[in-house]
């Protein structure tokens, strides 16, 4: 796990930085924080099966739908999405800034991480999406989820299955060499 301080960057200027993480009365956390320049879509429908996440907005406007109902979620205002619950959202406004909680963390730093090195190397659609087959299976397992609609078996043996072939082949290390030469 990063330090608390660090800092990711991707092109279109959205920054997280890890503001916190340990553990209290409730468990393992993670907290970090989003600033997000662009309007647009940030995430599609997924749930998480033991993931309950906590956002904060300090700025800006972001719609949220939790289990179909959709939410705008001004200045001062706290959504949290219990487990099993799905979800996805929306920046309605520019320079939003966000608290994020996520409990416990699993691999979601990682997923962070892991998205702004594609991100910083070209690998990502305009889509947030990885470009690779082999990254995107990696991406999935990061998540500690499932995109919502298809059954859970389905995409484990999918994209879980793109994951192990990706680790196998070596695909995630040789991508941190290779953008970590480019940005060196």
């Amino acid at each position: 796990m990063a330090e608390t301080g660090s800092v990711l960057n991707f092109r279109s200027g959205n920054r997280i930085t890890l503001v916190d993480q340990g553990a209290d009365g409730d468990g393992e956390y993670l907290r970090i924080e989003h600033v997000i320049p662009q309007t647009g879509r940030l995430v599609g429908p997924h749930w998480h099966p033991i993931l309950q996440e906590t956002f904060h907005v300090r700025a800006g406007q972001l719609r949220f739908r939790v289990d179909g109902v959709e939410t705008t979620a001004g200045p001062g205002t706290t959504v949290v999405v219990k487990p099993r619950a799905t979800h996805e959202f929306w920046n309605d406004s520019s320079e939003t800034v966000l608290e994020h909680e996520v409990r416990p963390p699993l691999h979601h730093w990682e997923m962070f991480e892991f998205m702004s090195r594609l991100d910083q190397a070209g690998r990502m659609t305009k889509l947030g999406l990885p470009r690779n087959p082999l990254a995107l299976g990696l991406l999935w397992e990061y998540g500690d989820g499932y995109v919502a609609g298809p059954p859970p078996a389905l995409q484990r043996a999918v994209f879980g299955n793109i994951a192990k072939l990706a680790r196998t082949l070596g695909y995630e290390r040789k991508l941190v060499a290779s953008t970590s030469a480019d940005q060196g």
